[in-house]
């Protein structure tokens, strides 16, 4: 199927948990919701958020950068966000937070972490961080705006890095076993493999309904097969590739539905690095952009994440 095609039907098909409010409780859940005009510094309400978080490893920092320049831990991230949103008038009151992360429960570190800011956010992803729950999705979150307020979107694949440095692999905390992730991604890349590698066969069936979603994802970085093939390794190219084609579906989700853009929405996208339950997440950002009610980019902020 080509990728054309591939949006059009991720573009159609609403995800049922659009409609849900994140509830999942992590290693450093926070109740914590930010209200306007409270006494509060930017790096207080931040280390109320991660005030249960592991301690930085410094070592492990230096083989998760290695692997992924530019990555920063959640921590991090959530600090230079929130402090550089604020300057455009975002606050805990006024602004809704939107997701299209991967199902995977550990996908949901990363919601709480900003949800500790921000309050409850509105969940636009499936399988793979991949934006299924599409315009009707879309369109149902941005009429949650608040009146004269603000959106921020945070959107993109993950994968685990587990603490001897392998890349794809994670603990997960009560399993003994260093588990895959993530394992959406990797079965896709797997039957890609088997089409550029191997002698399997394109097929342009639409998967059965109870596995549509692994079916698109596996269309959808179907175009990235010669990429996955000549890559150093794999695994690191893997949530980059995914991330291009998240990327261009959720530029096109937007668009089509930017008239419920309100004061701004901002578009948050990278890399999710899920780590072992003993060491901080991190975050990759490859997009950070500001959006005016046009749906206009008018500030590339990604150098303040830099």
């Amino acid at each position: 199927m080509k990728l054309a095609s591939a949006v059009l039907l991720v573009a159609s098909l609403a995800s049922a948990s659009a409609f849900a409010p994140s509830t999942f409780t992590s290693r450093t859940a926070s109740s914590l919701n930010i209200v306007l005009n409270d006494d509060k510094t930017v790096a207080e309400k931040v280390e109320s958020v991660f005030e249960k978080a592991p301690e930085f490893n410094g070592e492990f920092d230096d083989l998760v950068r290695t692997n992924f320049p530019g990555a920063i831990n959640n921590k991090d991230l959530v600090t230079n966000v929130v402090n550089h949103l604020s300057g455009k008038g975002y606050n805990g009151a006024n602004t809704l937070l939107a997701t299209s992360l991967c199902c995977d429960e550990l996908a949901r570190q990363l919601e709480d972490d900003f949800t500790g800011v921000y309050g409850n956010n509105f969940n636009l992803g499936g399988l793979a961080g991949f934006p299924f729950a599409g315009d009707t999705g879309f369109g149902a979150m941005s009429a949650h705006i608040p009146d004269d307020g603000y959106c921020l979107v945070v959107y993109g694949p993950h994968v685990g890095v587990a603490s001897d440095g392998t890349i794809g692999k994670v603990e997960r905390a009560g399993i003994e076993l260093v588990d895959n992730c993530c394992g959406s991604a990797i079965a896709a890349s797997n039957y890609v493999r088997g089409i550029t590698d191997g002698g399997a066969q394109i097929t342009t069936r639409l998967q059965e309904f109870t596995d549509f979603q692994q079916g698109a994802v596996q269309e959808l970085i179907l175009p990235h097969g010669k990429r996955l093939s000549e890559a150093d390794n794999r695994m690191v190219e893997l949530p980059y590739a995914l991330f291009d084609s998240q990327d261009l579906l959720m530029r096109k989700i937007v668009s089509k539905g930017s008239l419920g853009i309100k004061r701004g929405l901002v578009l948050l996208g990278g890399i999710q690095i899920n780590t072992g339950p003993d060491t901080l997440d991190y975050f990759h950002p490859l997009k950070f952009d500001f959006m005016n009610y046009r749906g206009d980019v008018t500030d590339d902020m990604l150098p303040s994440l830099e």
